[in-house]
């Protein structure tokens, strides 16, 4: 079944996945899309797409759904799997072909909800053409289909450093799963965060280095809960404050930077206030 879906003020597309496609590829909830029409014929909901996103005055996509679709053929190298398409399409592409198999040298791959995550952290763009792009086999082999690596069923999620493209994103996943959002509050949440404030200052004064990372680690997990509780996304916020302290001038006194506008003195009495 072919799901026609509309973000209000977004877009207008089509998927045959609407919780991976739109709500963990793109992240919205179910209340904050709908679905316009469905339908099992490929070659009516192509054209309709079209004509709705001319309706809405959306951008308009340059080729019909059917076609990006049907022409999902991942050619695979010694070396690579190129994709059909540009880097910045893939992700819904890869969300509307899970299950999609394909033979390397390495055995045969398969597209998953768990690794559209590290395609997206880990493809690059064909030097020759920038409608391709193309990922490593023997990287995605070690990455999740080598039996003596860590086996997909014990790893829900891949977290290395270098094969995650948004740790937000994962933790939304991993908080939805556990009912967090739905059961949860922002209150909870923000006696979570004082609870795990707490056990940084604790491992500040013993200087245990290992429980000062896992309390940032921790306290940052419930910042992104906490953001998402009140409809906002992490990210946004992080981009909001940057944006407020990027053109920032001032100086350092007593190991605090102290903006330009405030005095020294000042900078002092309000660190007193808030410790």
């Amino acid at each position: 079944m072919y799901y026609l879906y509309h973000i209000p003020g977004k877009k207008i597309g089509v998927t045959r996945d609407l919780n991976t496609r739109v709500t963990l590829m793109q992240g919205y909830k179910e209340n904050e899309y709908e679905v316009l029409e469905q339908s099992d014929d490929i070659d009516y909901i192509s054209d309709r797409e079209i004509e709705l996103q001319k309706s809405y005055g959306y951008k308009v996509d340059r080729k019909l759904y059917k076609h990006l679709f049907n022409k999902m053929n991942i050619n695979a190298t010694q070396q690579t799997s190129t994709f059909p398409c540009p880097v910045n399409k893939l992700k819904g592409r890869l969300a509307d072909n899970i299950g999609l198999t394909w033979h390397t040298e390495f055995g045969q791959f398969k597209i998953t909800k768990r690794n559209i995550l590290w395609i997206m952290a880990n493809v690059k763009e064909s030097m020759y053409n920038n409608e391709r792009c193309y990922i490593y086999n023997k990287a995605f082999y070690e990455a999740f289909f080598n039996p003596h690596h860590t086996p997909q069923t014990e790893l829900k999620y891949d977290t290395s450093v270098d094969k995650v493209p948004d740790r937000f994103e994962l933790i939304r996943i991993w908080a939805k799963d556990r009912g967090i959002y739905d059961q949860g509050n922002s209150h909870t949440q923000y006696v979570k965060l004082m609870e795990e404030a707490g056990e940084l200052a604790a491992a500040l004064l013993n200087n245990d280095k290992p429980e000062i990372q896992d309390a940032i680690g921790d306290m940052v997990v419930v910042l992104t809960n906490l953001a998402e509780l009140e409809n906002f996304a992490i990210e946004d916020c992080v981009d909001l404050a940057y944006a407020e302290i990027c053109n920032r001038t001032g100086i350092m006194h007593n190991g605090t930077f102290v903006k330009t506008g405030i005095t020294a003195d000042q900078a002092t009495d309000l660190l007193k206030k808030t410790l």
